[in-house]
């Protein structure tokens, strides 16, 4: 195998409130079933940042227990090239450029033994346990349960970087099930948001909706495909949907911003027998009145939770150009400069998709 450095750059997580930049972190070995690839990128998710910020749901509160292992390398938007390939790998060779889901199924409970692989019970994800780095690292290690796909050479480093976003997208959407006598309503326009405007519009709804607080995003999901947008903060988006739909409201609503109201706000517009799809990660409880899920209204409600299957659709149609991604990398930064990333991760500098470039 390829002689590597014994140690990389690499965003260490010690304990939720002791994250450090480590110059010399040990190099994962490349046992004979791992592949070994050296890192182009890697996007930082909302799911990282609640997690540095000490979310119950990564670190445990009085209801759940922890979930994360530290010391950990977070990060599972990562592209990368394999500089070495184990022995007993096939289908994979030094030189290929690569995404992984962001799960490592086990394999061997009831949810992967029936195919529903992104369930997986003891439900490992890249970039929060201790024997599974993830991308914030100059290099990645990937297991032999890894799902792993090839990526174009061709393909910029800027949309290589939406390859593990988009594909949360189009799960959340595919549990949408839109038909084209919907009107939907998104809220969120996000890097995930924006992901499924892109994809839902090729479902030919009758109206495509978007909600968000920021005008630039409202500006972006224009281009991508949405025929109407609103912001809440200016206008009553309840009262402008019961006007547009004769006072029954929107058929799907699509929770995509991570925030209480919007759940509160999307039981409120939506109509009876309606679909709800969540996909948030959320960093405090939302309150609802649940007498509005069954007595009043009887909705479906759904949860939309990683990428089954997404990868090679996005990939594919990423790099045709069906998948708009234009401007949505708005910013890259060096490991080194992990706090500063972190803080325009965020959203509140007006960007959207923040990575780290190697």
């Amino acid at each position: 195998m390829q002689q590597l450095p014994k140690t990389m750059k690499a965003l260490v997580a010690f304990s939720q409130s002791d994250y450090r930049f480590v110059p010399d972190y040990p190099v994962p070995v490349c046992g004979p079933d791992d592949i070994l690839i050296k890192t182009e990128g890697c996007g930082i998710c909302a799911g990282d940042l609640k997690c540095q910020h000490g979310a119950a749901m990564f670190w445990g509160d009085a209801t759940q227990p922890a979930w994360a292992q530290a010391p950990f390398i977070p990060g599972h938007e990562f592209i990368g090239v394999a500089v070495q390939v184990g022995s007993n790998v096939s289908g994979f060779a030094v030189g290929d450029r690569l995404a992984a889901d962001q799960i490592v199924p086990c394999g061997k409970c009831r949810f992967c033994k029936t195919g529903k692989y992104w369930m997986c019970q003891p439900h490992e994800i890249f970039g929060f346990f201790d024997h599974l780095n993830g991308g914030m690292a100059e290099y990645i290690r990937l297991p032999k349960e890894a799902v792993v796909h090839h990526v174009p050479d061709s393909l910029p480093i800027e949309d290589a970087l939406l390859i593990e976003p988009y594909a949360c997208s189009k799960h959340c959407v595919d549990r949408a099930q839109i038909g084209c006598e919907d009107i939907v309503v998104l809220s969120g326009a996000g890097t995930l948001g924006l992901g499924m405007v892109t994809y839902a519009k090729l479902r030919h709804p009758s109206k495509l909706i978007v909600l968000d607080m920021q005008d630039n995003r409202l500006q972006k999901a224009l281009e991508f495909g949405a025929d109407i947008v609103w912001n809440p903060a200016k206008v009553d988006v309840v009262q402008e949907i019961m006007a547009l739909t004769g006072g029954y409201g929107c058929d799907i609503y699509i929770e995509a911003t991570g925030h209480p109201s919007s759940v509160v706000q999307g039981m409120q517009m939506i109509r009876k027998l309606g679909r709800f799809v969540e996909f948030s990660v959320f960093g405090a409880p939302a309150t609802l009145d649940w007498s509005i899920i069954g007595d009043r209204k009887e909705l479906d409600v759904l949860g939309a939770h990683l990428s089954p299957y997404c990868f090679p659709y996005v990939i594919e149609n990423i790099a045709n150009g069906t998948l708009k991604t234009k401007g949505v990398v708005s910013r890259t930064f060096r490991l080194e400069d992990w706090k500063e990333a972190f803080d325009f991760a965020t959203g509140r500098h007006g960007d959207l998709k923040v990575a780290f470039k190697f």
